[in-house]
């Protein structure tokens, strides 16, 4: 039996092999943060011959493409990323990442390619009255590219009452979105904490300061942060992921260092963490003789959907996929986005669609097998279409 679609996504149907080749040659040559020169052009190339006003370098390789129709002062932004993963690919598909090392295990050729797909389909046929522009970002793993976007005058040069966006979830079916009201995911900030002590001969520890023995009672005491520190009620993690020190049994090091990942639901509760890190490393250290330098940098923001943004986009999705058509998550997620800067500044929301459940689809991302899967191009660009059209064509 054929399955029947709405009539957006029946359309978008009809033209999506073009999209899937695009979502394939991207993947097949990936580009980490900040160096996607390659997809930057692939895509300002396909937008400039489909009439949008195209501007390269936002950011370092960002682009943003506009479209103004009408008179309407009402403005629309909607943002893909662009970047891929150091990972080295293990799927075996025939359009398989052809640089080493390097791949796109995150579905962000997808999402590149559902947004050309709606900019396609709002050039040749979009009914809307406004301004939109198509964000399409840089550097979103880890590296700040929204961040760099902003201050580099991205909503001053293109000003957005709304800005919009998606990502694939392996696990939920395709065509099923996901999303909730408030806080949607956590912020994430990387730090690194080098304590310095003098090193000496293993066999004679009085004669130097053990920065091992100070950076393992510093790993101790972070754990009592989320325990003591933060109210029950509220979310946050602090995890030491790596810790480096010394290259021999018989030799006490200079130097020892600890690299932590930390999350929180709220700014307050963010702020409250940093500060414990900082106490508890200088403090621990000292007490053992020796000093540390705490090196903390923010990756993402807390991720918040703002009510008026999150109604606009459960609203297109019921007209798209049907009042079944999504979840309303009850909790936030510890994972974090880059989008975060941007709702930051700007109302917006943040929406996950489903990827698939099936061993293909439902592979999760970050991982060497996992692939984007083509079947949720088109539901992604109906998203955005649908997004566009209502919003930009709703009265004031």
């Amino acid at each position: 039996m054929t399955q029947s679609f709405p009539p957006l996504l029946a359309e978008l149907r009809e033209t999506e092999h073009e999209f899937i080749s695009i979502r394939h040659d991207i993947h097949a040559h990936p580009e980490l943060g900040f160096a996607e020169t390659r997809t930057a052009g692939l895509v300002a190339g396909k937008l400039a011959e489909w009439g949008y006003a195209v501007t390269t370098g936002v950011g370092g390789t960002g682009v943003v493409g506009q479209l103004k129709r009408g008179t309407s002062d009402r403005t629309l932004g909607l943002r893909a990323d662009m970047d891929a993963l150091p990972i080295q690919e293990a799927t075996g598909l025939p359009y398989a990442s052809t640089v080493a090392r390097t791949m796109h295990a995150c579905g962000h050729d997808g999402h590149t390619a559902m947004l050309l797909a709606a900019a396609h389909r709002l050039a040749t046929k979009g009914e809307f009255d406004g301004t939109l522009n198509l964000i399409f970002q840089p550097a979103e793993e880890g590296l700040g590219g929204a961040s760099k976007m902003i201050a580099d005058g991205l909503f001053t040069r293109f000003p957005c009452d709304q800005v919009f966006a998606l990502h694939n979830a392996p696990g939920l079916p395709v065509g099923h979105f996901a999303l909730r009201h408030g806080c949607m995911m956590a912020s994430s900030d990387s730090v690194t904490i080098t304590v310095t002590g003098k090193g000496t001969h293993g066999a004679m520890p009085q004669l130097g300061c053990d920065p091992i023995v100070a950076a393992s009672n510093i790993v101790l005491a972070l754990q009592s942060i989320v325990a003591r520190n933060i109210e029950p009620t509220r979310a946050a993690v602090v995890t030491v992921g790596a810790f480096n020190a010394g290259t021999a049994p018989n030799v006490i090091p200079e130097t020892a260092t600890l690299q932590l990942s930390v999350r929180a639901l709220d700014a307050e509760t963010r702020d409250k963490v940093e500060a414990r890190i900082r106490s508890i490393a200088h403090l621990q250290a000292q007490t053992y003789g020796a000093s540390a330098e705490v090196d903390y940098r923010q990756i993402s923001r807390p991720l918040i959907n703002h009510r008026g943004a999150a109604d606009l986009a459960i609203a297109t999705i019921e007209a798209l996929a049907g009042p079944h058509g999504y979840t309303l998550m009850p909790d936030a997620v510890m994972g974090s986005e880059d989008f975060s800067w941007m709702t930051e500044v700007v109302p917006g929301c943040y929406v996950v669609l489903g990827n698939g459940v099936d061993s293909h689809g439902g592979c999760a991302v970050h991982n060497p097998a996992y692939d984007f899967n083509d079947a949720a191009l088109s539901w992604g660009a109906a998203y955005f279409v649908g997004l566009t059209e209502r919003y930009l064509s709703a009265p004031r």
